[in-house]
């Protein structure tokens, strides 16, 4: 880790180098030196541009082919991972390390997942970030690197505890607190820029009007396109305000699927006039918000383009109305092309050629870099796509980067982790603003709030489901210990998303002599035995609160089961279970209120609760 003189130190030490290295090449020591300055100043200058505009003139092809890309890699370390990222590297990239994929394919970005071993603690999310930005400055045009994830919070959430977790966008939603949204954008950006993350997949501007959608339901603000147009431009002011670039996704609008584009090709048959009123006003407000990045979403909108290309793809979509019709002139970043929506129709080959022919900027984790990248030079060297066309690209993506203070000094600090990342003051922000999106949805009998006199012994049960970023719950656990805390007795008993039978006469003896019952719901269906669950547990005539983690929509499914109150969270994580947990003991009022309607199970058709719906004390 590099303390802020030896930051400065590296930096002009690793350009000085570099220039030695280039000036045989042709590359002029003066466009280094523009290059390390670049940022200084106005950064939308004409003297800026001119700035980057040299050191693009200077860069070899590859090297420019490279700033379009933006890559996974295995590791915890940019030069010394484990043995089995080094394994996994060679086998999907052919380098052993980020570093050697920085040298080989010049990227202009990568992107941090868990699952790929990049994220176990911020110290070493720190590093990780020092070590590339030190191969991006090792180079033979000195870049700095994007570093970029998707931590959304809430069910997406890629860096977790000691970080502050924050509730998701419905839960944010069912606030309705643009302040609140705001502070959670602004803490969660300045955690992120402390551990080297300076560009981050969020706020989801998707408006769900779908309660069936697989991909996006609680990702999403709610389902009014003026609310959730609000709340983007909310967070996008308090992640920028970090310094911290945000990113708008999926457009033109994923709200109004009922496909995953991770498995298939969604179709969306809004007509212009539908998208306008119920698709646009997000992506309209995020640009009036100053938004930096723009993610494209792998669906087909017929109406936007005749040609039913995916809008990832589609030139009418991005170049005509994002980019005509719009005005929008910041980066535009591929959603994954790892992801089926986008492979359905064309090779592997042909999809990064098209997605920049569309108006793309930035291309997001191929599954072969290999593969896309020598399809782009050769896109280029054939004259399918003009260099001075990837330059108007890379131009847009140094811009960001200067704008970001990458050129200045990319690097952070161990002290600037420990001065900002998991701070007290964070996480109480988070705690209250938790509070205020817990949903009230039933409360028969004014059973809640439980008292420690009348409801001391309280069992909970229900589902476990994985922690979005590794590091939380399980939910039950977390539950009970919450009432521990808060003065109940508490036993927690996982009986999953599916409870067999064994299991549910397992979780009916274990409510005898017990004072409530909560159960901890998730994503109900018709047949699911979670409602079996809570039924048998509601005929012990022990009161059942259940607490939908997940989806809102769970009481709708739940109605005739004898259930005494529900409540929706939005998330499992564990500021918004805490909150339950304050809010069923009565330590916090419900003041959440439902950014989606819910409709009823009998007969959709019909709402069983609207927007805006929801109990208090």
């Amino acid at each position: 880790m590099h303390h802020r003189t030896s930051r400065r130190t590296l930096l002009t030490a690793t350009a000085a180098t570099a220039v030695a290295a280039v000036t045989g090449a042709g590359i002029a020591p003066g466009a280094l030196a523009a290059q390390r300055s670049a940022s200084s100043g106005q950064h939308d200058s004409a003297a800026t541009t001119n700035r980057l505009r040299r050191i693009i003139s200077g860069m070899s092809l590859e090297e420019k082919v490279g700033q379009l890309f933006v890559m996974r890699v295995y590791g915890h370390s940019a030069t010394d991972p484990d043995q089995a990222d080094i394994d996994a590297n060679m086998a999907e990239i052919g380098v052993r390390t980020a570093a050697e994929m920085i040298d080989r394919y010049h990227v202009g970005g990568i992107i941090y997942f868990a699952w790929a071993h990049n994220t176990r603690d911020p110290h070493q999310i720190a590093e990780l970030s020092n070590g590339i930005q030190r191969a991006g400055l090792a180079g033979p045009t000195p870049l700095p690197l994007l570093v970029s994830t998707d931590q959304e919070h809430g069910i997406v959430c890629r860096v977790g505890e000691p970080a502050t977790l924050m509730p998701g966008a419905m839960a944010l939603g069912a606030g309705g607190s643009r302040s609140d949204a705001r502070r959670a954008g602004q803490i969660a950006g300045a955690e992120l820029a402390a551990i080297g993350i300076n560009q981050n997949y969020a706020p989801d501007a998707d408006v769900n009007v779908n309660p069936a959608n697989p991909v996006i339901g609680v990702r999403s603000f709610g389902s009014d396109p003026q609310s959730v147009a609000a709340m983007v431009a909310a967070q996008v002011k308090g992640y920028q305000s970090s310094k911290i670039a945000s990113t708008a996704k999926h457009f033109p609008g994923h709200g109004d699927t009922s496909t995953d584009s991770h498995t298939g090709l969604p179709v969306i048959t809004h007509t212009r006039e539908q998208w306008a009123e119920l698709d646009k006003p997000p992506f309209r407000a995020a640009i009036a918000a100053g938004i930096d990045s723009i993610m494209t979403a792998h669906i087909v909108v017929p109406a936007l383009d005749p040609a039913e290309d995916p809008a990832t793809l589609s030139h009418p979509i991005l170049t005509g109305i994002l980019r005509g019709e719009l005005g929008y002139d910041g980066v535009v970043v591929t959603d994954s092309l790892g992801m089926e929506g986008v492979r359905t129709k064309y090779g592997d080959d042909r999809v990064p050629v098209l997605a920049l022919k569309a108006g793309v900027d930035q291309l997001l984790n191929p599954p072969s870099l290999d593969v896309s990248w020598n399809a782009v030079l050769e896109a280029v060297k054939s004259g399918e796509i003009s260099e001075a066309r990837i330059d108007e690209s890379i131009l847009r993506i140094l811009r960001l980067k200067a704008k970001l203070g990458l050129f200045d000094d990319p690097f952070v600090s161990r002290a600037g982790v420990d001065r900002t990342v998991g701070t007290r003051a964070h996480l109480a922000a988070a705690d209250r603003i938790a509070e205020r999106t817990t949903t009230l949805l039933a409360n028969d009998g004014a059973v809640l709030p439980l008292s420690r006199r009348s409801h001391k012994n309280l069992l909970v049960v229900g589902a476990d489901p994985a922690s979005p970023s590794g590091t939380t719950g399980p939910p039950t656990t977390t539950l009970a210990t919450a009432f521990g805390e808060l003065g109940h007795a508490a036993t927690a008993l996982s009986t999953g998303t599916a409870p067999t039978a064994a299991k549910i006469a397992e979780a009916v003896a274990a409510a005898q002599g017990k004072d409530a019952v909560v159960v901890a719901t998730y994503n109900v269906s018709a047949t699911s035995s979670q409602r079996t669950l809570v039924s048998a547990l509601a005929a012990t005539g022990v009161p059942v609160i259940t607490v939908a983690i997940r989806n809102p929509y769970d009481i709708a499914q739940l109605a005739g089961t004898g259930l005494a109150a529900n409540l929706a969270t939005y998330s499992w994580t564990d500021v918004e279970l805490r909150a339950a947990a304050r809010v069923i003991t009565g330590r916090a009022e419900p003041r959440g209120t439902l950014p989606v309607p819910v409709q009823r199970a009998d007969d959709p058709s019909k709402v069983l609760h609207p927007v805006g719906y929801g109990l208090t004390y």
